[in-house]
């Protein structure tokens, strides 16, 4: 019997090993980790967090233009649920959401599963499918303003020719927001089925053989393999589309200026016209923070039902 086996029979340990030097070993990789990620940290923490604790405490104040401040507590958020301009706000932003995130999702995956079957040209058809994000948000909802224009635009042109429309996409509340949802998918889209891209390709092909081998269908292998592998890369898209969607302002601002009616009258648009409209800073900080904790709570849900562990 060796000292070793008679150490782990008498419940004791050596002290010499190699338990030891490993653990130092990874200790000192882990300062050695923290000290590279410090600088970028401590830009997280000077820009992201001082300014969210900042507008935290502003919204606690009645803040005006010239300076002048006064302590108010929670004034603003009790004033903020009794706001109907607020909760219109709020269920704006909500069904835009409702809107954005499925369709952005939707077209990110349903061409990122496209290009991952393409083999010739498949550097040019990403680069294609990418160019409008890193197109002006501006720039693309003055383009598609006048494919929507009610009398000169192209959509209602090509309904023209079967017989249909005009249809005033930005002038009915109906359908703004399915129309502004749009302009922002094709505008964001890219970004999203490029992380799917890359998710996709990650994937051992010896999972899809072996399906396949087993007499498995094409919905089935992307049912069973393809979506749960692909689940940790679909709960980032899912996330990031989301916070895009509740800071959604630029497009509004260009298309409609929150019309027909407020009927594309979003949070940050309160938030814009409360702060920078009637310089009401306090109230502009608490309309930020109740987006901050609505952004939370649906990032939570969405990591309960989508991002959790099997």
């Amino acid at each position: 019997m060796t000292l070793s086996t008679q150490a782990r029979r008498d419940g004791t340990r050596r002290p010499w090993g190699r338990i030891a030097p490993v653990s130092g070993r990874r200790s000192r990789q882990a300062r050695v980790g923290l000290l590279f990620v410090a600088p970028m940290l401590l830009l997280f923490i000077v820009f992201r967090f001082v300014p969210t604790a900042g507008a935290f405490l502003l919204s606690l104040t009645d803040y005006s233009l010239s300076g002048e401040w006064s302590f108010i507590g929670v004034d603003n958020y009790t004033r903020l649920a009794g706001d109907d301009l607020f909760r219109e706000a709020l269920i704006v932003t909500l069904t835009y959401v409702a809107v954005f995130v499925p369709l952005t999702v939707l077209l990110s995956l349903g061409t990122a599963l496209l290009l991952h079957r393409v083999v010739w040209g498949r550097g040019f058809f990403r680069g294609v499918f990418f160019l409008p994000y890193v197109t002006s948000i501006v720039l693309a909802a003055v383009i598609w303003k006048w494919i929507y224009d009610a009398e000169d635009g192209l959509l209602n042109g090509l309904l023209g020719l079967v017989s249909a429309g005009p249809v005033d996409f930005l002038g009915r509340a109906g359908a703004v927001l399915p129309s502004i949802a749009v302009t922002s998918a094709w505008k964001g889209f890219g970004y999203s089925m490029l992380i799917l891209l890359a998710g996709l390709q990650s994937i051992p092909r010896s999972y899809t053989e072996a399906a396949m081998i087993d007499g498995a269908g094409a919905w089935q292998r992307f049912r069973h393999i393809t979506l749960p592998l692909l689940r940790p890369v679909l709960f980032f898209v899912l996330v990031i589309e989301t916070i895009q969607a509740f800071q959604v302002f630029d497009a509004m601002y260009v298309m409609t200026g929150g019309g027909p009616v407020r009927a594309s009258y979003s949070l940050v648009y309160l938030l814009y016209d409360s702060g920078f409209k009637f310089f009401d800073f306090g109230y502009a900080s608490a309309i930020g923070l109740m987006l901050f904790a609505v952004v939370l709570v649906v990032s939570l849900v969405q990591r309960r039902f989508v991002g959790r562990e099997d």
